[in-house]
């Protein structure tokens, strides 16, 4: 059941978006963005939504600080935002600090109709109601209605100034608390050494740091409540299996650097068919000669390349994918159906949850009412009771239409359950300190 103050069916509606892009173009990739997420809130009517985004500023972010005051004044005071009369914006500004900054910005916007709303201090150890809208910038680390932490640089070393990192904040909604955590990790740096080794060597890198992150959120710091972590995982597909399973019956050619000797190319060609060209492979170079494959039943047959997450699976859950890769789509709005040849399509954009969240949810998806769909979004929406949680993975940064990867419904009140030596928690929990 929903909780105390809070209407039974609130809808969270949970985004995210590598958004890098946007800054780059603003005139023309911002607008018709603008455009489609307020088009995703018209259609979900959300009471509480947050939307994660990474590489927020773009890759100059110093150059690009008119065009960030300007989306976030948009978001913040359009029509289509409206009946959203409380806000928390999150920006890590700070581009001069190498130490720190992570170029992740969240969002969280709460409607009018939604009351008794509460957002964890992490500092003071208790919930305080959340009231009007207010813009946190510059540096985050002393903000204590958040953690946020960049990872080390000897995580990845090849990357002189890297700008990945976790920003995490926790509310209570309906009697429900939970963690939302905006996370980017690393990229593959070189599609030629990702292809060298299976699994390659910056899944490994990944692996480290995402395991770093869940280790943070269930220490003992804080009690533990479900968490959802979503953001640009940057999951790629097993490389090495990938072109051995698209390339069985070619033969491959390797081309060096005259000076160095150094692999710069792998060329991969049909052993008849006039020896066709199949696929080139550089470090920045993923040229298949056929992109269907990887939309073709929604890539389905790649899935099995998906293998990043495997490490996790007794931390964390997400539910059936039921889109195409997510990266890397054109950013020419006239081929947004495209992928960019730089990289193997692959999965990057992700919502995972923790076991109880999905708890939370299998236990409302036995309900015995039936999903309705939606077909123009190609995307499933459960009328069903309480906490209605759609999950969301927004596909490219123009103007085409964005598949839900996941929806399901966050239950009624969780279980209590222990807290650290035999403690319980309370159902927003602080071991009893119920928001007030």
């Amino acid at each position: 059941m929903a909780g105390k103050g809070a209407a039974p069916g609130t809808a969270v509606l949970l985004v995210t978006a590598n958004v890098g892009s946007l800054f780059d173009d603003p005139e023309n990739l911002q607008k018709n963005w603008l455009r489609e997420f307020y088009q995703v809130v018209h259609t979900h009517k959300p009471h509480f939504m947050a939307l994660h985004c990474q590489e927020f500023g773009g890759k100059n972010y110093e150059a690009s600080m008119s065009h960030v005051d300007k989306f976030v004044k948009e978001l913040l005071s359009s029509d289509a935002m409206k009946e959203y009369n409380r806000a928390r914006v999150y920006l890590d500004e700070n581009f001069k600090s190498q130490e720190h900054f992570t170029a992740l910005g969240s969002f969280y916007f709460l409607h009018e109709s939604l009351k008794n709303i509460y957002q964890f201090d992490f500092k003071a150890k208790k919930y305080k109601k959340v009231t009007g809208k207010e813009i946190y910038s510059d540096t985050l680390e002393s903000t204590p209605m958040l953690e946020k932490e960049k990872f080390p640089q000897d995580y990845f070393p090849e990357c002189k100034w890297s700008r990945k990192g976790f920003v995490r904040t926790r509310w209570c909604v309906a009697d429900c608390a939970f963690d939302l955590v905006n996370i980017h990790l690393f990229h593959d740096a070189s599609n030629l050494v990702a292809w060298e080794t299976s699994p390659s060597v910056y899944s490994g890198i990944r692996h480290k740091a995402l395991g770093y992150v869940l280790d943070r959120i269930i220490d003992q710091r804080f009690e533990n409540v479900s968490y959802f972590v979503f953001g640009d995982f940057n999951f790629r597909l097993d490389s090495k299996s990938v072109v051995e399973t698209l390339c069985t019956k070619a033969t491959m050619q390797t081309v060096r650097a005259a000076d160095t000797n150094e692999v710069v190319k792998l060329i991969f060609r049909e052993s008849d068919n006039d020896r066709k060209v199949m696929l080139q492979l550089e470090k920045k170079l993923f040229d298949y000669f056929n992109q269907e494959v990887f939309r073709d039943n929604n890539g389905t047959a790649l899935l099995e390349f998906d293998k990043e997450l495997s490490v996790f699976k007794d931390r964390l859950y997400e539910l059936d994918i039921s889109f195409p890769p997510s990266y890397p789509y054109s950013e020419d709005a006239g081929q947004g159906r495209r992928y960019m040849n730089t990289r193997c399509p692959a999965w990057c954009d992700r919502v995972l949850m923790s076991p109880s969240a999905r708890e939370l949810i299998l236990k409302q998806r036995t309900d015995p009412g039936e999903p309705a769909w939606c077909p123009a979004l190609d995307i499933a929406l459960l009328s069903l009771p309480d906490l209605l949680l759609t999950l969301w993975s927004w596909l490219c940064a123009v103007a085409r239409l964005p598949v839900l990867n996941t929806c399901g419904v966050l239950g009624a009140r969780p279980q209590r359950e222990q807290g650290p030596r035999g403690q319980r928690r309370d159902k927003c929990g602080l071991q009893g300190k119920h928001p007030r």
